[in-house]
């Protein structure tokens, strides 16, 4: 059988299962939002990267309902509400909204406490500060999650071909949004699928399946698009 053909959760039961041959650290499955998890699965010791507030809430929204306490670091202008709505749990999130030019220090200091961490840094990122929150992630188990560059990143999550509707000759209200989504892992074809963003008062639905590089209409999803103030931008 070739490795095309096998299974990607038997590749990772079995990756796992040699980590533990050897002594290392077992990258065990984090609570991964049920929309996102059919294209990511989060897993501890991993960094993964976002384009957006709307991912980066959702990534977060996944370990936090599961009873995970999370942290935010860099984010002055977090949208609270849309956080809330997404299912975060703020009595057990940790928030540095500021930490200049100590974010590295913050940020590894919350490895060490929390199961997922937000970042969003400011300006470029070397490699050799994203190797020691690297060697900081593997050792506590724990996830990053970057919504900006990042040089080390696992997977990239990104929102490709928005498409607002709404808005009728001009009036009218943006009421909600059609996306792709995609997921890269360094040369391998992307994952891809499309979602609707409706600005209801829905709870996020999770996708259907989706293989690489295949396009997957998803089941009507709520997955709020956020403001630098963090007000919603869909009606």
């Amino acid at each position: 059988m070739s490795a095309s053909a096998v299974e990607p959760s038997v590749v990772a039961q079995l990756r796992d299962r040699m980590a533990a041959m050897q002594g290392g650290p077992t990258r065990l499955p984090v609570p991964t939002h049920p929309t996102l998890s059919p294209l990511l699965q989060l897993r501890a010791g991993g960094s993964y990267g976002v384009d957006s507030a709307s991912l980066a809430l959702a990534l977060m929204a996944g370990a936090s309902a599961a009873g995970e306490w999370v942290a935010v670091v860099g984010w002055p202008d977090l949208g609270v509400q849309a956080a809330l709505d997404l299912g975060v749990d703020l009595a057990r999130t940790v928030l540095v909204p500021d930490p200049a030019e100590h974010w590295l220090e913050a940020t590894a200091a919350l490895v060490d406490v929390v199961k997922l961490v937000v970042l969003r840094p400011r300006g470029r990122v070397d490699a050799k500060a994203a190797g020691v929150l690297d060697a900081r992630l593997r050792k506590r188990s724990a996830v990053l999650v970057v919504w900006g560059e990042w040089p080390r990143c696992e997977a990239r999550l990104t929102t490709e071909a928005t498409r607002w509707s709404g808005l009728d000759q001009g009036a009218g209200r943006l009421r909600d949004r059609r996306a792709r989504l995609a997921v890269r892992r360094g040369s391998a074809p992307p994952r891809q699928a499309d979602l609707w963003f409706p600005g209801t008062d829905e709870p996020l639905a999770p996708m259907e399946p989706v293989r690489p590089a295949e396009r997957v209409r998803s089941s009507p999803v709520r997955l709020e698009s956020v403001d630098g103030r963090g007000a919603r931008e869909v009606g």
